[in-house]
């Protein structure tokens, strides 16, 4: 196997320091940045990330909806079953500068009147038919296969991990929220505390080299508990590795590292939630609660002594191959609803400007139909909610939908993206506070595409 001098450097660092990283998957050695990082000290002001995945693959086809009567009679026709009756959509009316590029007019599926209302007073935005890409790709070429495409398109389990770490070359990199948070981590004054906070479980878009993601639930924070066990050296030795007295082995030190820091996330939380202000606007869906706690965090912020952080929060349950009318609906009622609460939360706080929530989701779906549901797809469309938005926008070129003859089709009624995650992810990190020398060692591959700061952002 021929080892390059990257990955030998790599290697000896690992193993000189037993597996401590100092080299992140984002590209490059850190240590010297990382170091520079902290000598500038800390971030005068307050910014958060929360990153809403859409697990499934939401049909962004059905939640915005061309509105006027030739586009809706093409998508009406590709659709046939699943078309969302026009007249009950939810008018978007974006601003001139801000067209969807197609000459359509565009609604919101019925139960979503609060985002048409946050996009209509220029609080959201619309990022159009973003996807999973290597480079940018024509049908004709992804049909030739002239051009490479991420590998494994379609799965569930290969695109999330392309989604969350935007690396579709690297299979083994770090999420682009992990590796942000790598590099910005030392902005924060209490550093003992993650930035990456995850309300849904363990994620690959906050896993991290050297800041962990601290998973907690809508209800708050527990403390570690361990059963007591009738042997008394297996007690002895829990307690010897919970301990800060020095670990002689790699395995002891790591285990010993993750007991301390979970401890001390949990009295640090649990210390900053007692002051937390209570939202009881939000919704008590999942996402609504998730959210709901995201907030209170937030409010804690001055309590807690943080500038930067990320959150992660989740709606599941998008996977609609049959039945999609009636289970998609409660599911964009749900994101619309809980969405406004947040943004809400946010004003009610005076930090909207401070706070941008943002939709993913492993992919699209197809536009064409399998019985009444839809099947997996590639490109979809996203929302970006939140003061610092240029709302009242589409940003990239809303896709076709016809059933023949369609540019933006693989063949298949998987509609190609023409906006990169690469972009999206960049767009969202630079405002987030990372310089242009960062995005490049976060987003390597953000220079095959013709727009790296996409503008959705101020």
């Amino acid at each position: 196997m021929t080892v390059n001098r990257r990955e030998f450097l790599r290697r000896c660092i690992h193993s000189a320091i037993g597996g401590a990283s100092i080299y992140s998957a984002f590209g490059g050695l850190r240590l010297i940045e990382s170091a520079a990082a902290a000598q500038l000290g800390s971030f005068p002001d307050y910014r958060a990330l929360v990153c809403i995945f859409l697990y499934g693959g939401n049909d962004s086809f059905n939640m915005i909806v061309p509105s006027d009567p030739p586009h809706y009679s093409t998508y009406q026709a590709t659709r046939r079953g699943l078309a969302i009756d026009r007249e009950r959509l939810r008018a978007l009316s974006p601003l001139n500068d801000g067209l969807p590029g197609d000459g359509a007019h565009y609604g919101l599926h019925e139960n979503m009147p609060e985002l048409a209302d946050l996009f209509n007073a220029g609080h959201a935005a619309v990022i159009a038919n973003v996807g999973t890409l290597q480079y940018p790709i024509t049908a004709a070429q992804y049909q030739a296969g002239t051009v490479p495409s991420p590998l494994q398109l379609f799965s569930h389990g290969e695109q999330t991990t392309f989604w969350q770490t935007s690396r579709v070359d690297d299979v083994k990199a770090n999420g682009w929220g992990g590796r942000i948070a790598d590099l910005l981590h030392p902005g924060n004054p209490n550093q003992q505390l993650t930035m990456s906070i995850s309300l849904f479980g363990d994620n690959q878009f906050q896993r991290g080299d050297n800041v962990p993601q601290y998973v907690m639930s809508h209800q708050g924070v527990k403390p570690l508990e361990y059963e007591e066990r009738e042997s008394a050296t297996a007690n002895a030795v829990f307690n010897a590795l919970a301990t800060e007295a020095p670990q002689h082995h790699v395995f002891e030190r790591a285990f010993t590292n993750a007991m301390r820091r979970s401890m001390s996330n949990y009295a640090l939380i649990n210390s900053g939630l007692q002051a937390a202000t209570d939202f009881p606007a939000f919704p008590t869906s999942e996402l609504g609660l998730q959210l709901k706690m995201v907030a209170r965090l937030i409010s804690a912020r001055n309590t807690l002594n943080m500038r930067r952080q990320v959150f992660f929060v989740a709606l599941p349950g998008l996977d609609h191959h049959n039945g999609q009318l009636t289970a998609h609906a409660p599911i964009l009622e749900d994101l619309s609803r809980s969405l406004k609460a947040f943004y809400d939360a946010t004003v009610a706080m005076g930090v909207q400007n401070s706070v941008t929530a943002y939709t993913t989701s492993e992919f699209g779906r197809s536009t064409s139909i399998n019985g009444d549901g839809t099947d997996h797809g590639w490109g979809g469309h996203h929302f970006v909610v939140g003061g610092a938005v240029r709302g009242r926008r589409f940003y990239g070129r809303m896709p076709s939908l016809a059933s023949t003859n369609n540019p933006d089709d693989t063949g298949y009624g998987q509609i190609i993206p023409t906006l990169a995650v690469d972009q999206y992810a960049a767009t969202i990190a630079r405002w987030f506070g990372v310089n242009n020398s960062g995005i490049s060692d976060i987003f390597p591959n953000l220079g095959r595409f013709a727009t790296a700061d996409l503008g959705f952002l101020s």
